[in-house]
């Protein structure tokens, strides 16, 4: 017999999220928001209460304010790279490698952002880990592949 208020299936609040298809979708937004510089298309895959921390030194904010502030200074020349999703149940890592001009100088920046994704898919938290190294440089024969 299954307590009161659960069916055999669980509580049907507390379905698992496909944190595959979350990651994949978190990818596609942040591509396409980080090359039209538009922070709006990211509003799909964050929960209103999203916590992000784009560097351990910073106060977390949410996402879509930092993409706004950091899409600001950069010009129209990305370049940009997506590794393969690392995901177990609810968390995901991703690498990401972007050579672009910000505020004047061409840069290379290289990270990864660690997420958390609520049972909707959308992510709740959000850390990143990433360098700045002048001049454009692009990633080595096998980066990003898990």
């Amino acid at each position: 017999m299954w307590p009161a208020g659960v069916s055999r299936y669980g509580n049907p609040y507390d379905r698992p999220v496909d944190g595959e298809a979350a990651a994949r979708a978190w990818v596609d937004a942040w591509d396409r928001s980080w090359r039209s510089k538009d922070a709006d298309v990211l509003a799909a895959v964050y929960s209103d209460d999203a916590a992000h921390r784009s560097r351990p030194d910073r106060e977390p904010q949410h996402p879509l304010e930092y993409a706004r502030w950091a899409f600001a200074e950069e010009e129209d020349d990305l370049e940009l790279w997506w590794g393969e999703p690392l995901v177990t149940g609810n968390r995901a890592a991703v690498e990401w490698w972007a050579a672009l001009t910000d505020s004047g100088e061409l840069v290379t920046l290289a990270g990864t952002s660690w997420l958390t994704f609520r049972e909707d898919g959308r992510v709740v938290e959000q850390h990143d880990y990433w360098t700045i190294t002048p001049g454009r440089a692009t990633p080595w024969k096998g980066w990003g592949t898990s």
